[in-house]
Order: C-alpha cells, then sequence, then structure tokens
C-alpha cells in the first residue's frame, strides 16, 4: 500500500511540474511580439544582445543590448531607436556605445556614424539639467571648441512644432557653428506645449519662453565652466525654436514674477531657473545687455499664426500678441538686436511673406535685420537626424548657410 501511495505521490509531482512548466511557457508564449528592424550601418556596425530572431519579432519587455562600434576614421554619433510619426520618422536617440532598449512597441533600431574629422574639434557635454518644472527634466547640450576660453555662446533652440523633439536635432548645426574656435554653442531643450509631455496641467507658450531664459540663465552661471563669456550671447533656432529665439532675444524687458495675464495688462515671463539669490528682475536687468544678436531661421513670428496654449478663461487673440516678437521689437536707438533671417524657397510651411513682414517690422524700428533665401532648401535645412535625406539636405543647405550664420555672430557678439 506504501508503494501505491509513493508511486501516486510521485506521478502528482510529475504532472505539477510539467503543468508548472507548460504554464510558464505559455505566459512567455503568450506576450505580445513587437517587429524590429535592424537598420543597416554606413561607417561602422551595430550588434544586438540577444540577437534579433529570424522573424524579426522579440516578445514585449524583451531587453535588447544594442553595441555600436565605428569603423577606423570614424566616431559614433548616435545610437537610436525609431517610430513613424508626425513628420516621418521621430528618433530617441542616444550617444553613448552602447544602450539598452526594452521592446515595448514595433520600431527600428540602428546607429549613425561620422567622421572623425567632423567633431574631433568639440568637446560635447550632454545632458546637462537646468531645470524640473514638470514631468520632463529640461536640458541642454554644450559643444565647447577644445582649448575654449571666454568665447561668445550661441545658444540653440530646436524645432518641432513645438511639442516635437530635444535638443538632440540640432547637433549637426552646433557642430559646424564650433568650428573654427570663435564660438561654444549650447543646445537647449524646453518644455512641449500643451499637454504633449504628459503633464496633468498644459504648459503655455509663456512657460516654454520661461525655459529658455531659464536656461540660458544656467548657462551664464556656469559659463567658465564652458569656456564661454556669459555677456556675449547669441540666440537662433529653427521652425518653433526660430519663434523661441527671436522672442528670446526681443523680448527680454518682458522677463519678471508678475504672471502671465494673472493681472490684468501684466505679461511677464517667469525663467525657470534662476541662479540662488538672483531675482527675475536681475536676470532680466543683465539679459538686456547680454543678449546681443539673433539668428530665427524659418520662424514663425506674428501674433496671427501664434498659439498662447492657454487654458485661463481670460486668454483670448489679444494674448498672443504678448508672445509675439513682431509686434515687440525695441527702438534700435534703445536696444539694438540685428537679427538674421534664412528662408529655403521650397519651404512648405513658412511663407517669404511672413520673413518678410518680420524683416519689414524690425527695420521699421531702426533694427539691422538680414534675409537669405535659400535657393531650393524645403523645411528644417539645420535639422540632423540619423537618416539619410536629413543629412543630405544638412550637408546640401545647413553647412553653408550655418557658414554665413557664424560670419552674422562674428560681427555681432
Amino acid at each position: 500500500m506504501n508503494g501505491v501511495l509513493s508511486r501516486l505521490g510521485w506521478i502528482s509531482a510529475v504532472v505539477w511540474f510539467s503543468a508548472s512548466c507548460f504554464g510558464a511557457e505559455s505566459e512567455e508564449l503568450s506576450l505580445p511580439l513587437h517587429t524590429v528592424k535592424l537598420d543597416a550601418a554606413v561607417h561602422g556596425k551595430v550588434l544586438l544582445s540577444p540577437e534579433l530572431p529570424t522573424d524579426g519579432k522579440y516578445a514585449q519587455g524583451t531587453k535588447v543590448t544594442v553595441k555600436a562600434v565605428p569603423d577606423e576614421g570614424f566616431a559614433l554619433d548616435c545610437i537610436y531607436t525609431a517610430q513613424p510619426g508626425r513628420w516621418g520618422f521621430q528618433y530617441d536617440e542616444a550617444m553613448e556605445a552602447e544602450r539598452v532598449v526594452e521592446i515595448d512597441k514595433d520600431m527600428n533600431i540602428g546607429a549613425s556614424f561620422i567622421a572623425e574629422s567632423e567633431v574631433d574639434h568639440v568637446t560635447v557635454k550632454h545632458n546637462v539639467v537646468y531645470a524640473k518644472p514638470g514631468k520632463k527634466a529640461l536640458k541642454y547640450d554644450v559643444f565647447s571648441p577644445k582649448g575654449a576660453k571666454d568665447l561668445p555662446c550661441i545658444v540653440i533652440i530646436h524645432g518641432g512644432g513645438w511639442v516635437l523633439n530635444c535638443e538632440d536635432v540640432m547637433r549637426g548645426l552646433a557642430r559646424e557653428l564650433t568650428k573654427g574656435g570663435k564660438f561654444v554653442v549650447c543646445s537647449i531643450d524646453y518644455r512641449w506645449a500643451g499637454k504633449a509631455d504628459g503633464d496633468e496641467e498644459g504648459n503655455t507658450m509663456a512657460d516654454l519662453i520661461g525655459d529658455v531664459y531659464g536656461a540660458i540663465a544656467h548657462i551664464r552661471e556656469h559659463a567658465a565652466e564652458y569656456g564661454t563669456d556669459p555677456d556675449r550671447i547669441g540666440l537662433t533656432g529653427d521652425s518653433a525654436g526660430g519663434h523661441l529665439s527671436a522672442t528670446a532675444s526681443l523680448m527680454v524687458n518682458k522677463i519678471g514674477d508678475g504672471g502671465f495675464g494673472k493681472k490684468p495688462g501684466v505679461f511677464e515671463f517667469m525663467p525657470t531657473y534662476l541662479p540662488e539669490g538672483m531675482t527675475a528682475e536681475q536676470l532680466r536687468t543683465e539679459l538686456l545687455t547680454s543678449i546681443k544678436a539673433a539668428a530665427p531661421s524659418y520662424g514663425v513670428f506674428d501674433s496671427g499664426t501664434l498659439n498662447h496654449y492657454s487654458e485661463d478663461p481670460a486668454a483670448n487673440n489679444s494674448w498672443k500678441k504678448e508672445i509675439s516678437p513682431q509686434d515687440n521689437i525695441p527702438e534700435a536707438s534703445e536696444r539694438a538686436v540685428p537679427q538674421f533671417l534664412v528662408l529655403g524657397t521650397q519651404d512648405e510651411l513658412i511663407t517669404d511673406k511672413m520673413v518678410s513682414d518680420f524683416k519689414a517690422a524690425l527695420e521699421a524700428k531702426g533694427q539691422r535685420a538680414e534675409y537669405v533665401k535659400v535657393e531650393g532648401a524645403h523645411h528644417a535645412f539645420f535639422d540632423w537626424k540619423p537618416d539619410t535625406q536629413t543629412k543630405d539636405a544638412f550637408y546640401k543647405y545647413g553647412v553653408p548657410y550655418a557658414a554665413k550664420m557664424k560670419a552674422f555672430f562674428l560681427e555681432t557678439l
């Protein structure tokens, strides 16, 4: 009898063990599968661990180590993941030679490489956090020519309709502007408008402008560390960043802690960051002389095409004028802020009239305004992304017109 019971116990254990294993296997098999495409690498190779299965699918939650190895004479530009977005592929980039990607959706994975000769002149400090007013930490990258000391600083503000991209998309322009060792460049990020960052309370355009001033305050505080002069600052940016760079250069007088529309007739921009002991009023006074020029590229300047993104019941179209650089140009006799404007002749979003009207408004106030039309160029030719089309446009149009922008800043900073 005891032998029978023993055999029954052994059989039960086997059945339990088999069921457990089958259950675990079933659970694993039931995980959603996501298609991953490994993009072909140029001037280097990309290694995945675990290797991409033959069917091109990883189970959800799989953590894949991505390692990028450049060919001789080349350097890593970035490791990226990419998904289709509003304007083509949207990239999540990392500048380290190895990163871990958790698979949670269909995606492309790849790496971008660049000739060492394009980057060996500059030292890059990535992801300097200057504030965290919401879910997203706000940061910037610093591009310092080797041996930099007391150089003027150019601050780049990226585009993306105020709701896309980050500072990484401007690294090509930053590298060009630092060639020759005449400028330190800081490429900054800011909050996305509305609830695009996932914040419970939407971000207004005034918030984004406050982010720009906060980043500049942080950069000035650390100027010696970066090899730059805090009192010689130029601003540039493209598209949405064109608007923000023009605004931040021309509307310094509106920095303050009085709120934006909280009191009748008071529309002020509160910097997201202030050095310890410094007031908004003190920063305003310093930036009135420190920000000396701007080069807003294919931007939005007039109130008719802007959105204040405010949920305040009192907000109306008149508030748009308070975020419009075209409506807030100072007299050059009081504060001269030269502007260098560029626009591609094939731009699909910004028209010649929009830029011409801004130029005319600047000149009406006595401001110096240069307007250069880039024959054949489409929108966003100063952007840099891993895909060949964006890189080709940058080399064809971005590089020569970055040289013209650099010449402008050499005159004005």
